[in-house]
């Protein structure tokens, strides 16, 4: 590292619980970018993303599996403490994979420790029905994502990957949900696939940040997986990602125009969305 770029690194100050609920209320965007080793936790911090997100996501990324639902804890941890040695300032979020808290609160207790210790300020759950989950951590202290709209560990039950809270009941249901794990203690809140105007009400209307992806351009701020904005990952993607690395001189500048985009809220064009 240059010694600009270690200046650059450690000039920033860290990025904390207070500090994003502030954006959220000063309507400051957030960045967030998947993340699972510790060069591109590095290279992530210097070029400013706030919030760097080790996701399940690395089962199809990394490891090249057709889901995300055979990541186990183990993994998680292991990229985790990966993120966590290259991070300076972000906010190191960590999946709770498929399996890892659906047994029982003790279960989920003991794994949501085991991302802790390996570095993760705070986990992400998936789905409303982990509510109770989501009291029992924000309860012992453990700050708590969660992620409603579409959830990759539930594709099979939700018929592949579609577009959640369409119509007025899906509405109904997705805002109650979002009422339900933000009074649970979630303090932060990922919304996948879901009409930007649902979307919009929401970010309004909750007390926390929200995290778009598909989710229009009005959240508190927006997360991609790294492989897909890199254009890394092979195959068709969803509309709403774009190429960042297309007309930039490298990786460092890529990431720099996702930052500068989603701040400035450029990034997501509504056309890039459409729902």
């Amino acid at each position: 590292m240059s010694e600009s770029a270690e200046n650059a690194a450690t000039s920033r100050k860290p990025i904390t619980l207070l500090r994003l609920a502030q954006m959220h209320r000063d309507r400051e965007k957030i960045a967030v970018l998947t993340c699972y080793d510790a060069s591109f936790a590095r290279l992530m911090d210097e070029a400013g993303v706030d919030v760097l997100l080790v996701g399940d996501s690395l089962g199809m990324v990394v490891q090249g599996r057709a889901d995300t639902l055979p990541v186990t804890i183990e993994e998680i941890a292991y990229h985790t403490a990966c993120v966590a040695r290259g991070s300076g300032s972000a906010w190191v979020v960590a999946d709770m994979p498929f399996g890892s808290y659906h047994a029982s609160i003790e279960q989920s207790i003991a794994n949501a420790c085991r991302l802790f210790q390996a570095g993760a300020k705070m986990v992400k759950l998936e789905g409303a029905w982990a509510t109770p989950t989501i009291r029992a951590l924000a309860e012992r202290g453990m700050p708590v994502c969660a992620h409603l709209g579409f959830t990759p560990q539930t594709v099979h039950a939700l018929g592949g990957y579609r577009v959640q809270g369409r119509d007025a009941d899906g509405a109904a249901l997705l805002r109650g949900q979002a009422r339900a794990v933000a009074e649970a203690g979630a303090q932060m809140l990922v919304l996948e696939l879901v009409p930007s105007a649902l979307a919009r009400e929401l970010t309004a209307e909750l007390p926390i940040p929200t995290i778009g992806i598909g989710a229009g351009r009005d959240c508190s701020g927006q997360v991609l997986v790294m492989h897909d904005m890199l254009g890394v990952t092979p195959g068709k993607l969803p509309r709403f990602v774009r190429r960042f690395v297309e007309g930039t001189a490298d990786v460092r500048e890529a990431v720099r125009r996702f930052v500068r985009d989603v701040k400035s809220g450029a990034y997501p064009d509504e056309s890039l969305h459409g729902y």
